[in-house]
């Protein structure tokens, strides 16, 4: 039997189909770790995945949030941020609350990475309510989670 090989299109396409196979993985995994703090009352902080030739940045919606609030860590495998939002005390006295769609208490996000990426380069930066994490990509992969210190840009 004669096997049969892809060539041109047939092999792009069969690319893409590995590559959103693949993705859809990383999604499914990602749901299924936040299942865990979701159960207990905690809050999934949006999040954009971005990558170029040289790094991967995240941007994580944290509004209302100060950067002592947040920590940051960091594996070769996944980038994990977690922390507290406090609700403000109203200053005037509500009689009636009419709608409340901002979430507080515990949050956790964990984005898995695909790529190796220098952790000991890795910076985070806290500005307008949105945590940008910039990941330079690297050859060189380690297993030990390190703490990404957050600098606040006021």
């Amino acid at each position: 039997m004669k096997a049969v090989v892809a060539r041109g299109l047939e092999a792009l396409e069969i690319k893409r189909l590995r590559d959103r196979i693949g993705r859809l993985f990383a999604t499914l995994q990602e749901a299924a770790e936040a299942e865990g703090p979701l159960a207990t009352g905690a809050w999934s902080p949006p999040v954009d995945v971005c990558e170029t030739e040289v790094a991967v940045t995240v941007r994580v919606e944290l509004p209302g949030i100060s950067a002592e609030q947040i920590k940051v860590g960091l594996t070769s495998t996944k980038l994990r941020i977690w922390g507290t939002k406090k609700k403000r005390v109203s200053r005037q006295r509500v009689v009636s609350h009419l709608c409340s769609e901002r979430s507080f208490g515990n949050f956790s996000r964990v984005v898995h990475l695909r790529w190796t990426i220098s952790i000991k380069e890795a910076r985070a930066e806290l500005a307008n309510g949105v945590l940008l994490v910039r990941l330079p990509k690297t050859k060189d992969r380690r297993g030990t989670e390190f703490r990404v210190p957050i600098k606040e840009i006021n």
